[in-house]
């Protein structure tokens, strides 16, 4: 199967590591101006009728993930392959706060690392019954090809897990990784 031939060289970067309990990273193609988690962020931002879901998920990962609980299974339940999608599916109640989504129009994908590090990609209108016949296909296609590189340099030790600093560096300790 063809798919994205962007995914050669990207850089891990820093998305935001300011929440309380979560680091989140994005993936930046070379040569991008902006990396993937804002375009999708920016791209439904700017669309008047997912503005509002767009804000939602933003907030679910900013509040939710990022400061109220971390990268916990029960807020990565949606398997889709090599990634996981966002927000929560199904109901699912944590610490008094339930979370559900209903039909929720859009989908974030993600690769958790540990409860307290999670790379984000971009994502798209869930607009089909599966990733395969819906207009977000290309999309999850190239999360997955980032999450196959980004754990291949996990197990081959190119990147290297700080969990107590809730941070990746490159196997040099620096934190510019390209992959």
């Amino acid at each position: 199967m063809q798919t994205n031939n962007k995914v050669n060289i990207f850089a891990l970067e820093i998305w935001d590591d300011e929440a309380a309990k979560c680091t989140f990273y994005t993936v930046k193609y070379d040569e991008a101006e902006t990396n993937e988690t804002d375009l999708f962020f920016e791209k439904y931002d700017a669309i008047a009728e997912y503005k509002e879901a767009n804000q939602e998920l933003l907030s679910f990962v900013l509040l939710s993930i990022g400061n109220d609980h971390g990268a916990i299974d029960e807020l990565f339940n949606r398997d889709e392959n090599e990634v996981k999608g966002l927000p929560v599916q199904g109901k699912r109640t944590i610490e008094n706060i339930t979370y559900h989504f209903p039909e929720f129009p859009l989908r974030l994908y993600a690769l958790k690392i540990t409860n307290n590090i999670v790379i984000l990609f971009n994502g798209g209108i869930k607009d089909g019954p599966t990733n395969q016949k819906s207009s977000l296909h290309l999309e999850w296609r190239a999360a997955c090809e980032f999450a196959k590189r980004i754990n291949e340099a996990l197990q081959d030790g190119t990147i290297i897990v700080n969990e107590k600093n809730r941070k990746l560096t490159n196997y040099d300790g620096s934190d510019e990784i390209i992959l």
